[in-house]
């Protein structure tokens, strides 16, 4: 993780902004019709996304641009890592599962190392909406918002990719394992 107070220093906002640029460049499908230039210059007037987009990428969520909110003038980042991203699996889904555990808790959980990071789960919907794109967690599975009447019976609810179809399944929020982790997303 980088600096407490959410800054990056000058030599590592510029090899952030090299290595979204190269993942942008190599992955227009993404993000057709969108320009770097406008989106690096929304990237260095908003410097404190950058330390998030960076606490994305430190922990293997290799983000994208995915789109670009017209009435806002927001660049739209998901994680786009092959995989759930790996610097952020084995967790259960929030605080109060973690810790109605009793044995075997794991080191943390999706909510709050989002929260930590500055992004958002993604929603189901948006899950969706990354899998047009290109498949993902085709051997991983990744934790998504839940809605609180689900959560406040226990369960939590996770998506993945398999037999060319987006699955959505249910879990107990205390549930984690190797395999499942957390998308993140993040306005800029």
């Amino acid at each position: 993780m980088t600096k407490k107070n959410n800054e990056l220093s000058p030599e590592q906002r510029e090899e952030l902004l090299k290595t979204l640029k190269a993942r942008f460049e190599k992955n227009m499908n993404r993000h057709k019709e969108l320009e770097w230039a406008e989106v690096q210059a929304k990237l260095e007037a908003n410097t404190e996304k950058l330390w998030s987009l960076n606490e994305m990428e430190g922990t293997g969520g290799e983000p994208d641009v995915v789109g670009h909110d017209q009435k806002t003038g927001e660049y739209i980042f998901y994680d786009c890592s092959a995989e759930s991203p790996k610097g952020r699996r084995s967790v259960c889904y929030d605080r109060e599962a973690l810790e109605s555990r009793k044995k075997h808790k794991p080191e943390n959980n999706a909510i709050d190392m989002a929260t930590a990071m500055g992004i958002e789960l993604l929603t189901e919907e948006q899950y969706r909406e990354l899998q047009i794109l290109e498949n993902f967690d085709m051997k991983t599975s990744s934790w998504v918002q839940t809605p609180a009447n689900i959560r406040k019976l226990g369960g939590a609810i996770f998506c993945d990719y398999r037999y060319d179809t987006v699955f959505m399944y249910h879990n107990g929020a205390d549930s984690y394992y190797a395999a499942r982790g957390f998308r993140g997303s993040l306005r800029v």
